[in-house]
């Protein structure tokens, strides 16, 4: 599977530079959520989760918006268990009929931004009437395409992160802050 046991994954959070704090996570969480609710609170929108990163950011930013909205989920992706992305894979969704709907995307982390990309691009041939993009990291890094999200948490170096959402080979997902690997676990 992920060629990788609970003690190693251990040892990388052990080891790993906090780059991110739970305090700093959940402030960035509340910026985003006044900034969608003044975007989006009127539209009554669709908010897709971008499973599985997205999955903590999502149910995050769901319970801090008060207005009328649904949820749907997709599921695809270029990474699976391993630390670069490969072809894209669509497992699952969309569910919930978008054409001239308002869309907001939820995802952990804007990396090179091919997936993000490409789902959006499939919200727009199923007619959604606007896509905004929202996502808990952005990589400074260069990205194969050119991508705009409207809602950004925060920053971090290039590097490989995890917590809140994002994993390191199939792990750590649940740690409570932004962490990066550090250089004698990146590979």
């Amino acid at each position: 599977m992920t060629g990788v046991t609970a003690e190693q994954a251990w040892e990388v959070f052990e080891h790993a530079d906090c780059l991110h704090d739970e305090f700093r996570v959940e402030t960035a969480l509340d910026a985003m959520a006044a900034g969608i609710s003044r975007r989006l609170g009127h539209t009554h929108p669709i908010l897709v989760c971008l499973m599985n990163g997205g999955m903590v950011p999502f149910g995050k930013l769901l319970t801090r918006l008060r207005f009328p909205l649904q949820v749907d989920y997709v599921h695809a992706t270029r990474y699976g268990s391993r630390l670069k992305g490969g072809e894209l894979e669509w497992i699952a969704g969309p569910f919930v009929p978008s054409a001239g709907r308002s869309v907001l995307l939820v995802d952990d982390i804007l990396d090179e931004g091919t997936t993000l990309a490409a789902i959006e691009a499939r919200y727009r041939s199923d007619g959604a009437s606007d896509i905004c993009k929202a996502v808990l990291v952005r990589k400074d890094r260069p990205r194969k395409v050119s991508i705009d999200v409207e809602f950004v948490g925060l920053d971090v170096p290039d590097r490989y992160v995890f917590g809140y959402g994002m994993d390191y080979k199939g792990w750590l997902r649940n740690a409570p802050g932004i962490y990066a690997v550090s250089s004698q676990h990146d590979q």
